[in-house]
Protein backbone atom coordinates (compact mmCIF):
# COMPACT_ATOMS: atom_id res chain seq x y z
CA UNK A 1 0.00 0.00 0.00
CA UNK A 2 2.78 2.41 0.97
CA UNK A 3 4.68 1.57 -2.22
CA UNK A 4 1.53 2.29 -4.24
CA UNK A 5 1.12 5.74 -2.67
CA UNK A 6 4.82 6.44 -3.26
CA UNK A 7 4.50 5.52 -6.94
CA UNK A 8 1.36 7.62 -7.35
CA UNK A 9 3.03 10.57 -5.61
CA UNK A 10 6.10 10.28 -7.82
CA UNK A 11 3.94 10.10 -10.94
CA UNK A 12 1.97 13.21 -9.94
CA UNK A 13 5.15 15.18 -9.22
CA UNK A 14 6.64 14.13 -12.57
CA UNK A 15 3.43 15.11 -14.36
CA UNK A 16 3.40 18.53 -12.68
CA UNK A 17 7.05 19.04 -13.60
CA UNK A 18 6.35 18.21 -17.25
CA UNK A 19 3.30 20.49 -17.33
CA UNK A 20 5.29 23.33 -15.77
CA UNK A 21 7.96 22.93 -18.44
CA UNK A 22 5.43 22.76 -21.29
CA UNK A 23 2.85 25.29 -20.13
CA UNK A 24 3.66 28.78 -18.80
CA UNK A 25 0.06 29.03 -17.55
CA UNK A 26 0.42 25.89 -15.41
CA UNK A 27 3.83 27.03 -14.15
CA UNK A 28 2.38 30.44 -13.22
CA UNK A 29 -0.66 28.97 -11.46
CA UNK A 30 1.40 26.48 -9.44
CA UNK A 31 3.98 29.05 -8.38
CA UNK A 32 1.30 31.57 -7.38
CA UNK A 33 -0.58 28.84 -5.53
CA UNK A 34 2.57 27.84 -3.68
CA UNK A 35 3.30 31.50 -2.85
CA UNK A 36 -0.19 31.97 -1.37
CA UNK A 37 0.10 28.74 0.62
CA UNK A 38 3.54 29.77 1.86
CA UNK A 39 2.12 33.13 2.99
CA UNK A 40 -0.74 31.48 4.90
CA UNK A 41 1.40 28.86 6.64
CA UNK A 42 4.26 31.27 7.43
CA UNK A 43 1.80 33.87 8.75
CA UNK A 44 0.34 31.32 11.18
CA UNK A 45 3.78 30.37 12.47
CA UNK A 46 4.94 33.99 12.66
CA UNK A 47 1.72 35.01 14.47
CA UNK A 48 2.37 32.42 17.16
CA UNK A 49 5.93 33.71 17.57
CA UNK A 50 4.73 37.33 17.73
CA UNK A 51 2.20 36.51 20.44
CA UNK A 52 4.76 34.58 22.47
CA UNK A 53 7.52 37.18 22.18
CA UNK A 54 5.65 40.50 22.21
CA UNK A 55 2.17 39.59 23.42
CA UNK A 56 0.07 41.39 20.82
CA UNK A 57 -0.12 44.17 18.21
CA UNK A 58 3.13 46.15 18.03
CA UNK A 59 5.58 47.38 15.40
CA UNK A 60 8.24 45.26 17.16
CA UNK A 61 6.60 42.20 15.56
CA UNK A 62 7.88 43.40 12.19
CA UNK A 63 11.32 42.05 13.12
CA UNK A 64 9.88 38.54 13.36
CA UNK A 65 7.79 38.95 10.19
CA UNK A 66 10.79 40.34 8.33
CA UNK A 67 12.98 37.39 9.31
CA UNK A 68 10.35 34.90 8.09
CA UNK A 69 9.54 36.62 4.78
CA UNK A 70 13.21 37.05 3.90
CA UNK A 71 13.41 33.27 3.42
CA UNK A 72 10.78 33.36 0.64
CA UNK A 73 13.24 34.49 -2.04
CA UNK A 74 15.07 31.18 -1.85
CA UNK A 75 11.91 29.26 -2.81
CA UNK A 76 11.43 31.34 -5.97
CA UNK A 77 15.01 31.95 -7.08
CA UNK A 78 14.86 35.72 -6.53
CA UNK A 79 17.96 37.79 -5.82
CA UNK A 80 18.03 41.32 -4.42
CA UNK A 81 20.69 43.91 -5.14
CA UNK A 82 20.25 46.74 -2.61
CA UNK A 83 21.84 50.19 -2.66
CA UNK A 84 21.42 53.18 -0.35
CA UNK A 85 20.40 51.56 2.96
CA UNK A 86 22.26 54.35 4.75
CA UNK A 87 19.52 56.76 3.65
CA UNK A 88 17.15 55.13 6.15
CA UNK A 89 19.38 56.37 8.98
CA UNK A 90 17.56 59.63 9.58
CA UNK A 91 16.83 60.79 13.10
CA UNK A 92 13.19 60.62 14.04
CA UNK A 93 10.15 59.61 11.95
CA UNK A 94 9.86 59.71 8.16
CA UNK A 95 7.54 58.80 5.30
CA UNK A 96 8.89 56.09 3.00
CA UNK A 97 7.30 55.86 -0.46
CA UNK A 98 7.90 53.10 -3.01
CA UNK A 99 6.52 51.72 -6.25
CA UNK A 100 3.94 48.93 -6.01
CA UNK A 101 4.06 46.17 -8.64
CA UNK A 102 2.55 42.89 -7.46
CA UNK A 103 1.77 40.51 -4.61
CA UNK A 104 5.51 39.76 -4.60
CA UNK A 105 6.22 43.26 -3.26
CA UNK A 106 6.06 41.91 0.28
CA UNK A 107 9.35 40.11 -0.32
CA UNK A 108 10.97 43.30 -1.57
CA UNK A 109 9.52 45.28 1.34
CA UNK A 110 10.88 42.93 3.98
CA UNK A 111 14.28 42.77 2.30
CA UNK A 112 14.98 46.42 3.20
CA UNK A 113 12.39 47.28 5.88
CA UNK A 114 14.02 49.39 8.63
CA UNK A 115 13.24 48.94 12.31
CA UNK A 116 10.30 50.87 13.79
CA UNK A 117 8.51 51.10 10.46
CA UNK A 118 4.83 50.37 9.81
CA UNK A 119 3.00 50.13 6.50
CA UNK A 120 -0.23 51.65 5.27
CA UNK A 121 -2.51 49.12 3.56
CA UNK A 122 -6.07 48.62 2.42
CA UNK A 123 -8.64 47.50 4.98
CA UNK A 124 -9.57 44.44 2.90
CA UNK A 125 -6.26 42.81 3.86
CA UNK A 126 -7.72 42.06 7.28
CA UNK A 127 -9.95 39.41 5.69
CA UNK A 128 -7.15 37.23 4.32
CA UNK A 129 -6.99 34.58 7.04
CA UNK A 130 -3.68 34.20 8.84
CA UNK A 131 -2.15 36.87 6.59
CA UNK A 132 -4.71 39.34 7.94
CA UNK A 133 -3.82 38.27 11.47
CA UNK A 134 -0.10 38.87 10.97
CA UNK A 135 -0.82 42.21 9.33
CA UNK A 136 -2.78 43.22 12.42
CA UNK A 137 -0.09 41.99 14.81
CA UNK A 138 2.59 43.85 12.84
CA UNK A 139 0.83 47.17 13.42
CA UNK A 140 -0.07 47.82 9.77
CA UNK A 141 -2.29 50.92 9.44
CA UNK A 142 -5.44 49.94 7.55
CA UNK A 143 -7.38 52.45 5.46
CA UNK A 144 -10.82 52.24 3.86
CA UNK A 145 -9.95 53.43 0.35
CA UNK A 146 -13.64 53.65 -0.59
CA UNK A 147 -14.20 56.38 2.01
CA UNK A 148 -12.12 59.51 1.41
CA UNK A 149 -13.19 61.13 4.68
CA UNK A 150 -12.32 57.99 6.66
CA UNK A 151 -8.91 57.73 4.99
CA UNK A 152 -8.14 61.38 5.77
CA UNK A 153 -9.08 60.91 9.42
CA UNK A 154 -6.81 57.86 9.70
CA UNK A 155 -3.89 59.66 8.03
CA UNK A 156 -4.36 62.62 10.38
CA UNK A 157 -4.06 60.27 13.35
CA UNK A 158 -1.04 58.64 11.73
CA UNK A 159 0.73 62.01 11.58
CA UNK A 160 0.30 62.44 15.35
CA UNK A 161 1.30 58.93 16.39
CA UNK A 162 4.22 58.85 13.94
CA UNK A 163 5.86 61.76 15.72
CA UNK A 164 4.80 60.68 19.21
CA UNK A 165 6.03 57.07 18.79
CA UNK A 166 9.03 57.94 16.59
CA UNK A 167 8.15 55.49 13.81
CA UNK A 168 8.57 55.54 10.06
CA UNK A 169 5.55 54.93 7.82
CA UNK A 170 5.76 53.07 4.49
CA UNK A 171 3.24 54.11 1.81
CA UNK A 172 2.61 53.03 -1.79
CA UNK A 173 1.64 56.37 -3.41
CA UNK A 174 0.37 54.74 -6.63
CA UNK A 175 -2.47 53.35 -4.52
CA UNK A 176 -2.68 50.03 -6.37
CA UNK A 177 -0.49 47.37 -7.96
CA UNK A 178 1.04 48.30 -11.29
CA UNK A 179 3.11 45.74 -13.19
CA UNK A 180 3.61 47.77 -16.39
CA UNK A 181 7.24 48.74 -15.93
CA UNK A 182 6.21 52.37 -15.37
CA UNK A 183 4.64 54.39 -12.53
CA UNK A 184 1.00 55.34 -12.10
CA UNK A 185 0.30 58.96 -11.06
CA UNK A 186 0.95 59.42 -7.34
CA UNK A 187 -1.83 60.11 -4.88
CA UNK A 188 -1.01 63.00 -2.56
CA UNK A 189 -1.95 61.45 0.81
CA UNK A 190 1.58 60.42 1.78
CA UNK A 191 2.97 63.84 0.90
CA UNK A 192 0.25 65.68 2.81
CA UNK A 193 1.16 63.45 5.75
CA UNK A 194 4.87 64.28 5.45
CA UNK A 195 4.22 68.02 5.27
CA UNK A 196 1.71 67.92 8.12
CA UNK A 197 4.22 66.12 10.38
CA UNK A 198 7.20 68.05 8.93
CA UNK A 199 9.14 64.82 8.39
CA UNK A 200 11.33 63.82 5.43
CA UNK A 201 10.18 61.70 2.50
CA UNK A 202 12.45 58.76 1.63
CA UNK A 203 11.83 57.32 -1.87
CA UNK A 204 12.50 53.61 -2.46
CA UNK A 205 12.52 52.23 -6.00
CA UNK A 206 12.37 48.60 -7.13
CA UNK A 207 13.36 47.67 -10.68
CA UNK A 208 10.61 46.38 -12.96
CA UNK A 209 9.47 42.79 -12.37
CA UNK A 210 8.32 42.38 -15.98
CA UNK A 211 11.37 40.33 -17.04
CA UNK A 212 10.43 37.50 -14.65
CA UNK A 213 6.86 38.19 -13.46
CA UNK A 214 3.89 39.17 -15.61
CA UNK A 215 0.34 37.98 -14.83
CA UNK A 216 -0.91 38.93 -18.32
CA UNK A 217 1.53 36.59 -20.06
CA UNK A 218 1.55 34.04 -17.18
CA UNK A 219 5.26 34.58 -16.66
CA UNK A 220 6.80 33.70 -13.29
CA UNK A 221 10.44 32.62 -13.24
CA UNK A 222 13.53 33.43 -11.19
CA UNK A 223 15.17 36.83 -11.48
CA UNK A 224 17.07 39.73 -9.95
CA UNK A 225 15.48 42.78 -8.35
CA UNK A 226 17.48 45.97 -7.97
CA UNK A 227 16.47 48.17 -5.04
CA UNK A 228 17.64 51.73 -4.46
CA UNK A 229 16.88 53.85 -1.40
CA UNK A 230 17.19 57.48 -2.44
CA UNK A 231 18.33 60.39 -0.22
CA UNK A 232 15.62 61.88 2.01
CA UNK A 233 13.64 64.87 0.75
CA UNK A 234 13.17 67.43 3.53
CA UNK A 235 9.74 68.96 4.16
CA UNK A 236 10.57 71.33 7.03
CA UNK A 237 9.02 74.71 6.32
CA UNK A 238 6.74 73.37 3.58
CA UNK A 239 2.98 73.93 3.72
CA UNK A 240 -0.03 72.34 2.07
CA UNK A 241 0.54 74.69 -0.87
CA UNK A 242 3.80 72.85 -1.58
CA UNK A 243 2.34 69.32 -1.62
CA UNK A 244 1.72 69.21 -5.39
CA UNK A 245 5.28 70.28 -6.17
CA UNK A 246 6.66 67.78 -3.63
CA UNK A 247 4.56 64.98 -5.15
CA UNK A 248 5.68 65.82 -8.70
CA UNK A 249 9.31 66.05 -7.66
CA UNK A 250 9.22 62.66 -5.96
CA UNK A 251 7.38 61.09 -8.91
CA UNK A 252 9.93 62.37 -11.44
CA UNK A 253 12.90 61.23 -9.36
CA UNK A 254 11.46 57.78 -8.75
CA UNK A 255 10.40 57.32 -12.37
CA UNK A 256 13.85 58.21 -13.63
CA UNK A 257 15.38 55.78 -11.11
CA UNK A 258 12.92 53.02 -12.08
CA UNK A 259 13.89 53.29 -15.74
CA UNK A 260 17.60 53.34 -14.89
CA UNK A 261 17.40 50.27 -12.63
CA UNK A 262 15.31 48.41 -15.20
CA UNK A 263 17.67 49.21 -18.07
CA UNK A 264 15.00 51.18 -19.87
CA UNK A 265 15.55 54.53 -21.64
CA UNK A 266 13.93 57.45 -19.80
Amino acid sequence: MELGWLLWGTAVLLLLHVLMELSPAVNFALRIGFYCLLCLVSSALAAAACLLVNGGRTVKNMRIIRAVVRTFKYFFGLRFEVKGLENFKVEGPAIIVSNHQSILDMMGLMEVLPDNCVQVGKKELMYTGTVGLIIYLGGVILINRKSTSSAKMVMSEVAKTMVADNVKVWVYPEGTRNCTGDLLPFKKGAFHLAVQAQVPVIPVVYSSFTTFYNPKTKLFTSGKIKVEILPPIETKGLTSDDVTELTDRCFSTMRETLFRLSGRPS
